[in-house]
């Protein structure tokens, strides 16, 4: 009961309630947040830099690596080697490479790769900063382009140009390459002002090769469309009237060869305008070939040669009092029929320009006009050499002394001058003339008529009229010798006498003077006395010293 009535007058007490504490935040759980977030915003930039996947197609894959190997351009890394497979058939290896996302726009069909690597051209090394670092991927963007690809050709050599360079390429024709190369140097007055960029065979391997040259800004304003270009490489040697001459325009073009241009003489009226792009020039195998073809005016002249030609060839030259005024075009042996003695024709071209720089082409009749008058006055061609060392043969024109007389003739429109022997042939032609004339001497009958003509003399000599001769000869000059002794002892009493006979003239004269005739008669006997007296002096003197005069005469 007690219990209900606790139950109905007093409520149970409740259970004291536990005390609650508020959780802290704690650090830890930033951790994987920003794990979370890094990695995200890891992804995010991976593929947001991310830029396309090219594929390049190299002939080998010497130096790169995948994941290492790095595409750059000015030193800027652009993109990264990502696998290296070979093709299907073997032959080449497929290079993908992973680019950066602002390396896209410039990846057209202009864009241009090559492998950097130490490489050795001629004279030229580059690629040794790889040495160390390794090889890389060089890219070339080209010009712009709207074509955009993935897939590439690599080249196996580094261009010779790149886009972002400025200069102008040209072309040149040769009928030979010679040791040029790609990679050759082009020089303007000695200076190196770009480089040969390649060649192309022409179709069928008939035809001049064309080359392929770059010229350098500002360089490339210097070349004008009459510019002339010929061929450095090598070693020039050459021989001339200052002696030996050797000549090498550098290091690089003795190895890789080169090129070099230049500017004509002209009138400043007359500057040619600077040459456009991709002009085409010729190629000349020497500077002196380059500076012939500025004459433009050619007058087709030949001559007969019957002796010998050797050493003569088509570029010898023709010269005049030693000097230039055409060249050699060819030369050919002609045999006409049996009975005819064959001879060479040389075809050769004159240069008026050489001789009259004011020449004019409508001055051709007046040129022909002065070349007849020459041949009409003795001017024959003959063959001369040029240099004894090496052989080389040239033709001179030259005036003949007593010359016949002889006519300019053609045949069709090209003059045939007369020649004649020159050089040793000439030489040799002569000599051959004397002993002809020699060998048709009478040498026995004269060798006879001498030997008897010393017999007589020798029986002449041991005579008795020729021994007697001699003895009175010698009793003459004795009595010559004492004849001039006596007038060297009687000759100062002569003299004495003479000296009296003067001083009696001359107290005469005194004692009658003035002006009558026998004075002046008197003084001219005086005068002639003394003349005498002289004489008389140098006639002993010279007796003294020559007494044969007396015989033989007096010897100057």
């Amino acid at each position: 009961m007690s219990d209900s009535r606790n139950d109905r007058g007093q409520q149970p007490a409740l259970p004291e309630e536990a005390p609650v504490r508020r959780t802290r935040f704690s650090l830890i759980l930033l951790i994987p947040v920003l794990a979370i977030l890094i990695s995200g915003w890891l992804a995010w930039k991976h593929f947001a830099t991310r830029g396309p996947e090219i594929t390049i197609t190299f002939d080998t894959a010497d130096g790169l690596t995948p994941g290492q190997t790095q595409v750059k351009n000015k030193a800027v890394t652009l993109g990264t080697v990502q696998d290296i497979t070979l093709s299907k058939d073997m032959r080449h290896v497929n290079v993908k490479i992973q680019m950066n996302a602002n390396s896209a726009h410039i990846l057209t069909d202009n864009t241009r790769f090559w492998v950097v690597r130490p490489r050795i051209n001629g004279a030229s090394i580059t690629g040794l900063d790889t040495l160390i670092s390794g090889a890389y991927i060089a890219i070339d963007p080209g010009a712009p382009s709207d074509h955009y690809q993935t897939e590439f050709r690599g080249l196996e050599a580094v261009p010779g140009v790149r886009s972002d360079q400025p200069g102008t390429t040209f072309w040149l024709v040769s009928p030979a390459l010679g040791s040029l190369g790609q990679g050759a140097p082009v020089f303007f007055r000695d200076v190196p002002v770009g480089e040969v960029l390649g060649y192309t065979m022409p179709p069928g391997g008939e035809g001049p090769i064309v080359i392929q040259v770059f010229v350098k800004a500002p360089y490339d304003h210097y070349l004008r469309t009459d510019s002339r270009f010929w061929n450095v490489s090598g070693i020039q040697v050459g021989l001339g009237a200052g002696g030996l001459k050797v000549q090498m325009q550098s290091i690089q073009a003795l190895f890789s060869g080169g090129v070099a241009f230049g500017l004509p003489d002209r009138r400043r009226d007359l500057e040619a305008p600077v040459a456009p792009a991709n002009s085409v020039f010729k190629l000349y195998s020497s500077p002196a070939d380059a500076d012939s073809a500025r004459y433009h005016q050619r007058l087709r002249v030949a001559t007969y040669i019957d002796t010998s030609v050797k050493g003569l060839a088509a570029g010898s030259q023709v010269s005049m009092f030693g000097l230039q005024v055409g060249s050699v075009t060819a030369v050919k042996l002609q045999i006409s029929s049996p009975q005819d003695k064959p001879r060479v024709r040389v075809e050769m071209q004159i240069e008026p320009e050489r001789m009259m720089p004011e020449w004019r082409e409508s001055q051709l009749a007046q040129t022909k006009e002065y070349l007849a008058a020459f041949v009409a006055n003795g001017m024959r061609a003959s063959v001369q050499s040029a240099s004894f060392l090496t052989g080389e043969s040239m033709i001179g024109l030259q005036f003949v002394k007593n010359a016949p007389p002889l006519a300019l003739t053609y045949e069709g429109d090209v003059a045939i001058m007369p020649s004649q022997p020159g050089g040793m042939d000439g030489i040799m032609e002569s000599v051959s003339t004397i002993t002809d004339k020699i060998a048709a001497m009478p040498l026995t009958q004269i060798g006879e008529h001498v030997n008897d003509l010393i017999a007589h003399a020798d029986g002449r000599l041991n005579s008795r009229e020729v021994t007697q001769s001699l003895v009175a000869l010698r009793n003459s000059l004795q009595h010559l010798d004492t004849l001039t002794k006596n007038a060297n002892q009687h000759l100062p009493e002569l003299l004495a006498s003479l000296q009296g006979t003067m001083n009696n003239a001359q107290s005469l004269l005194g004692a009658y003077g003035g002006d009558t005739d026998f004075h002046r008669s008197l003084q001219g006997m005086i005068n002639q006395m003394t003349q005498m007296a002289r004489s008389l002096r140098l006639l002993t003197d010279y007796l003294d010293h020559h007494p044969s005069a007396l015989i033989t005469g007096r010897r100057n």
